[in-house]
């Protein structure tokens, strides 16, 4: 019954997000770490959403789709198999609504801080924006006219080469709006495995960030600006931005993961990426069978 193995999926895909969490290969390559958390996510939903659905459209005969196609006219289901539709239908509803509800009050955050910023900053060199606050701050307010935002004490603790391995980050996340691979995160309670999960997801973006800042630079450049904004008074960013040193963030290990680079085996990176088709594939054929 494709039910019981959507629920399968769905049941081992929560002690897998325990493990892909305490993992530490992932440093070694976040962009696929970050492609295999998604997969793994999205797994879960749809193999959850499938399984309650499953078992409640059984009686029709033609998988999940095939059964809501046919609900409206089809006949009466039991008590217990309508309570599972009321779950399944209830389930998709309530992460869609915390996706959309995350999203508009994130906008509404960054137009907020947008006002803001056009009273308190003036344009800065390299097409950033200054803030006069002797805390050190570095961050990117994303969009779809991202800004990038620094503070006069940054301009005072970095020299000029650990302020442009600084901005490459910054701009980094900008250009590939990791601000939206880490939303449908956001938008679920930060509780257990959910904080750690998006724990994870979020250095794991940092890491991207910095590989993107390497680009044409040495590294020590980066890791030297990291630490002097670890010991240094800092301005903490807006919850709607993306800094380069997160509040509370593993500084070392980046730092160290910067300066004793360690390739990934091509292996590992195609049993990762293999991971995350079947994790997203698996659980679509099984809606359509």
């Amino acid at each position: 019954m494709t039910w019981v193995a959507l629920a399968l999926i769905a049941v081992a895909t929560i002690p897998a997000a325990d493990l892909l969490s305490r993992a530490r290969w992932t440093w070694r390559t976040p962009r696929i770490a970050i492609i295999l958390w998604q997969a793994l996510g999205l797994a879960w939903g749809l193999a959850t959403i499938g399984a309650l659905l499953g078992f409640a459209l059984q009686p029709y005969g033609d998988g999940v789709i095939g059964g809501l196609v046919a609900l409206p006219g089809g006949a009466s289901l039991s008590l217990p198999r309508q309570a599972a539709l009321l779950a399944g239908m209830a389930l998709a509803g309530s992460l869609i609504g915390m996706l959309l509800l995350a999203g508009v009050r994130v906008v509404r955050a960054r137009a907020r801080h947008r006002a803001l910023l056009t009273l308190i900053a003036h344009r800065g060199g390299k097409g950033t924006l200054v803030v006069d606050h002797p805390a050190a701050a570095a961050y990117c307010l994303p969009g779809v006219r991202s800004r990038v935002v620094i503070s006069a004490g940054t301009l005072e603790l970095l020299d000029s080469a650990e302020l442009d391995a600084v901005l490459a980050h910054e701009f980094a996340h900008a250009r590939e709006r990791h601000d939206l691979v880490l939303l449908p995160f956001t938008s679920l309670p930060r509780t257990g495995l959910v904080a750690r999960m998006l724990d994870s997801v979020a250095l794991l973006i940092e890491m991207t960030a910095d590989d993107r800042a390497l680009q044409n630079r040495p590294a020590k450049e980066l890791a030297t600006a990291l630490l002097r904004f670890a010991t240094a008074p800092s301005a903490g960013a807006p919850a709607c931005a993306l800094s380069a040193l997160p509040e509370g963030g593993p500084v070392m290990a980046r730092v160290q993961r910067l300066l004793h680079p360690v390739a990934q085996p091509l292996t590992i990176k195609a049993m990762a990426l293999t991971s995350a088709v079947i994790l997203t594939a698996a659980p679509l054929l099984l809606w359509t069978l």
